[in-house]
């Protein structure tokens, strides 16, 4: 009977036994086997594949995030928290004398100004902080540029106006303003008397 079916049909049935059992179906016809038959289950399963590894990534992602806001002390929010709140000495040097001295005298007035706003707040609980042994070999300082001696003396005057404490550093025995220091204080609370100033390339 098998041997008077149409090729149509002895092909319907080999694609029949395919799905129906695990083994590979016969051939069918002369020099035709059904290899490519196999192709669209791996078809489907190419297709499946990729939604459960997309759902599972984006479980994960969803599960991340919730924790995040979940847990407000997570190490990203409490980095950015310490950001915000570092302890930060500002230094302010002139360009005028950063052109036309040489560096090393720019770099030691300073340095002056520096160390003098330590010392004359060395009882202050931020510069405690800031020179305690668990930072002293991480202090955050920020160099800063004004064009000359009027713009280091009005900024001078805006600072003690606004109660910011800092030394200006008159170099003798020329006696002349040559740069400037604050204290140390959180960043968030002196950032802004400098906002419009360039940093010191």
């Amino acid at each position: 009977m098998a041997s008077i079916l149409s090729p149509t049909r002895r092909f319907t049935a080999a694609l029949t036994h395919y799905y129906l059992t695990p083994t590979p179906p016969p051939s069918i016809g002369a020099g035709t086997t059904s290899c490519s038959i196999s192709f669209a289950p791996r078809v489907l399963s190419s297709r499946r594949r990729p939604r459960s590894i997309s759902m599972s990534s984006d479980s994960s992602s969803a599960a991340v995030a919730a924790a995040a806001a979940a847990d407000p002390t997570t190490n990203t929010v409490s980095s950015q928290n310490d950001n915000e709140d570092v302890l930060v000495q500002y230094v302010v040097l002139r360009r005028d004398l950063i052109d036309t001295w040489p560096l090393g005298s720019v770099v030691t007035q300073g340095c002056h100004a520096s160390v003098s706003a330590i010392w004359s707040h060395k009882d202050d609980p931020h510069t405690s902080q800031y020179c305690s042994p668990q930072n002293i070999d991480s202090m955050h300082k920020v160099t800063l540029e004004v064009k000359g001696e009027t713009q280091i003396v009005n900024l001078s005057e805006k600072l003690t106006a606004g109660g910011i404490d800092h030394k200006l550093w008159i170099e003798q025995p020329e006696n002349f303003p040559t740069c400037l220091a604050t204290k140390p204080y959180p960043k968030s609370t002196v950032s802004l008397f400098f906002k419009r100033l360039k940093l010191c390339k």
